[in-house]
């Protein structure tokens, strides 16, 4: 593990690191916000995923989370949206398939299975990696994220509820099976069968599921968001949430958009909600 810089932030430190992945076969970039609790001893771990086109330092430089991260004794860690240097022919033609689009899942079809597998290394490697390095709590992680990384922190956490205790989204991509984002990645990465692709959808996932996270799951939304109506259908998981009976707080909010000005208007209230589950 390579540190590449580190940068002193609210009373911590943010850092920024580099390793050599088992699982994507590549190098892979990786944030990690310590806030000044962890000189006294392990804290709570907040995983947050990225959406399209972002990177490793695009969370850390645009969110505005160190601040509630400090206040809140948590540690923040934000790794890229995919593999980089693959060298597969056309994996950078697009803004929504490839580079910074791995879309947190396992490919399956070649040439992708190779190096695009974010799932196993954000839930496995990548974790295992911060438990052993860095002061985090066993037991007290949760996960949250943007769009697409909305989509891989619903998956993420209700795939593996022992591991995630806390959950919650930004605009998720919350049934990609029906989105025009997650059928092309789907399509590509997984294939033509569309019963693989439930492995990695958010509503269908939580349609099977019955009430994996005790505390609820908080989404938030902006109803001025040019892709809410074609991509991110939240409707579909509030719907599966009923039938599970998974206590559910989508919040929906007049005028935000997509971007980060409407992630930071309420990241405040994320480091809340996951504080309040992780130091409980």
């Amino acid at each position: 593990m390579e540190l590449i810089s580190s940068h002193s932030c609210w009373g911590g430190t943010q850092f920024f690191y580099r390793h050599d992945s088992i699982e994507i076969g590549l190098p892979m970039r990786f944030s990690v916000f310590l806030p000044p609790q962890a000189a006294h001893g392990p804290v709570p771990v907040l995983f947050y995923l990225a959406g399209l086109t972002c990177n490793e330092e695009t969370f850390p430089t645009k969110a505005g989370a160190q601040r509630y991260a400090a206040q809140h004794g948590i540690m923040l860690v934000a790794p890229d949206t995919s593999p980089r240097g693959a060298g597969i022919e056309g994996e950078s033609d697009s803004w929504d398939f490839g580079v910074g689009a791995g879309f947190y899942l396992d490919a399956t079809t070649t040439p992708w299975s190779q190096h695009y597998r974010m799932y196993s290394y954000v839930s496995q490697e990548l974790r295992n990696l911060i438990m052993e390095q860095f002061p985090a709590a066993p037991g007290r992680i949760g996960i949250f994220g943007h769009s697409m990384g909305g989509h891989g922190a619903l998956v993420l956490a209700l795939r593996q509820p022992e591991v995630y205790r806390s959950v919650s989204a930004f605009a998720p991509v919350a049934a990609p099976s029906l989105s025009p984002w997650g059928e092309k990645a789907f399509t590509n990465y997984l294939g033509e069968d569309r019963k693989s692709w439930a492995a990695y959808d958010a509503s269908a996932l939580m349609s099977q599921a019955s009430r994996p996270f005790p505390h609820g799951i908080l989404i938030d939304q902006g109803l001025g968001d040019k892709f809410l109506e074609a991509q991110l259908f939240p409707q579909h998981f509030e719907e599966a949430c009923q039938r599970a009976q998974q206590a559910l707080d989508l919040r929906l909010h007049a005028r935000y958009d997509h971007g980060y000005y409407f992630i930071q208007s309420f990241m405040e209230d994320h480091l809340a909600f996951h504080a309040r589950i992780l130091h409980g």
